[in-house]
């Protein structure tokens, strides 16, 4: 008798690496990482949890194989113009490759994943800043201050934007709580800058955070 897995004669397999990705990210979507399991992915592609295994030997392995999937294609964004250009486009697009699934930006900041697909991205960013005139330790180190900055600012963004709210809810209990402080003379730098900490316009706090990054780049080119 065949396995769970195996397909039927004539019939398509049920399972392979590449569809079982796909499901994955798919239930991501639809509940989020707290609620993806193993068994619950066995259960939606319609085999035995066990037979996950011929291709993913733990969770983590699967959530590494997710975060490949999502970065897929960024190593060939289109850039042009200068070094800082390329730098921010490329930026723009890991984020975007992220903010696309549900908390994204955990899966693959919980990953430290060696495929083609993040190790392609990252080739051609260091690339980018090596062609500029930065030194290889200067490079590297850069790729390291864009991706973690992209990645972190996505994280809470996404926690800002999680479907139950919670976010957007804790935005305005900071706004309620500086506002009242305010009667009591409290916080009054907080209250100047409060319509921008309070803001759910969160694309504009990347973009200033990417500008100041690549604003220090540029500074330390000019130092060479």
């Amino acid at each position: 008798m065949s396995s769970p897995s195996s397909p039927a004669r004539g019939r398509p397999a049920r399972l392979d690496r590449a569809r079982t990705v796909r499901t994955a990210l798919g239930l991501l979507d639809e509940s989020g990482l707290d609620a993806l399991t193993m068994r619950r992915l066995a259960d939606a592609m319609g085999v035995q949890a066990g037979a996950l295994y011929r291709y993913f030997a733990t969770k983590q392995d699967l959530l590494a194989a997710m975060s490949e999937r999502m970065v897929e294609g960024l190593a060939g964004v289109p850039g042009g113009g200068d070094w800082s250009d390329e730098t921010a486009c490329l930026a723009r697009a890991l984020r975007a490759a992220l903010l696309a699934h549900r908390d994204g930006a955990r899966v693959f900041a919980g990953t430290h994943s060696t495929g083609p697909n993040t190790l392609g991205f990252a080739d051609r960013l260091v690339g980018v800043l090596r062609a500029a005139g930065f030194g290889d330790d200067e490079a590297a180190r850069a790729l390291y201050a864009v991706a973690n900055f992209t990645v972190g600012h996505t994280l809470e963004e996404q926690a800002v934007l999680r479907p139950e709210g919670a976010g957007l809810a804790a935005l305005g209990s900071l706004r309620d709580v500086v506002a009242q402080g305010a009667d009591a003379g409290e916080y009054p730098h907080l209250i100047a800058s409060l319509p921008v900490l309070a803001s759910a316009d969160l694309t504009a706090h990347f973009e200033f955070g990417l500008r100041l990054l690549l604003d220090g780049l540029r500074a330390l080119l000019r130092e060479k």
